[in-house]
């Protein structure tokens, strides 16, 4: 029998030292990556953001109608989930049939939902958009008792 997965203990009373700065998180995990494939412990690092900001980016035009599109989809998707667990339950039934109708119903109530929900918004965004989180600054930085054995598997 195999142990129990142990979440890592994480300390703040631990010092880390900045030992690279990137523009971007991807320059950041390609250096942590590195140190990795060399065997360097990587629990011992941790990528920082600093600066951070939200951004959104508005992806196009919410109308009614999309509205409803969109939760016609989620809908189907949601009635597909439902009639797969009752076809299991209830094998006598035709499991096609339960399936069809569940995703058919599914559909009906979400357009109806999306629909709604989106009318109740009075047309105060009428937009679809992504959010995400950004940093300005990556630092990876790592405890400061393996900082210089990092930096001299690195080769810096």
């Amino acid at each position: 029998m195999s142990e129990p997965i142990q979440a890592p203990q994480i300390s703040t009373d631990v010092k880390y030292e900045t030992i690279a700065r990137f523009p971007d998180y991807a320059e950041a995990q390609a250096v942590v990556d590195q140190l990795s494939d060399k065997e360097f412990d990587v629990s011992t690092i941790k990528i920082v953001g600093e600066g951070l900001r939200s951004e959104e980016f508005v992806t196009g035009r919410m109308t009614k109608g999309r509205a409803a599109l969109a939760g016609l989809g989620s809908g189907a998707w949601f009635g597909l989930f439902i009639g797969i667990l009752f076809g299991l339950f209830a094998p006598g039934f035709g499991l096609l049939s339960i399936i069809l109708w569940s995703v058919v119903i599914g559909a009906i109530w979400g357009a109806i939902f999306g629909f709604v929900a989106h009318l109740a918004t009075g047309g105060k965004r009428d937009f679809k958009s992504l959010k995400t989180m950004a940093a300005e600054t990556y630092l990876v930085q790592v405890q400061a008792s393996r900082a210089h054995e990092a930096m001299s598997v690195l080769g810096r």
